[in-house]
């Protein structure tokens, strides 16, 4: 599923390093204008609905934590 998510995002925002850190929004890699996209393109992706709840940094600070809760709404 990481591997799966990491090309998605990386095709869909060739701008951003998602391997540069495990603390992509504490670090200010990710905006709140990629953080929606992220949100739009993983919901089309995967058919998910990613509840308010769900939007914290543990679960977009890394590929691992995307696909963490990627799997866990799909469950």
């Amino acid at each position: 599923m990481e591997e799966k998510i990491l090309e998605l995002l990386t095709n869909e925002f060739p701008e951003v390093d998602f391997t540069a850190s495990d603390t992509l929004v504490d670090d200010g890699i990710l905006d709140s204008l990629t953080l929606t996209g992220i949100i739009a393109t993983l919901t089309m992706e995967f058919g998910i609905t990613i509840p308010y709840e769900e939007i914290i940094e543990d679960n977009f600070n890394s590929i691992a934590g995307l696909a963490a809760m990627v799997e866990r709404l799909q469950a």
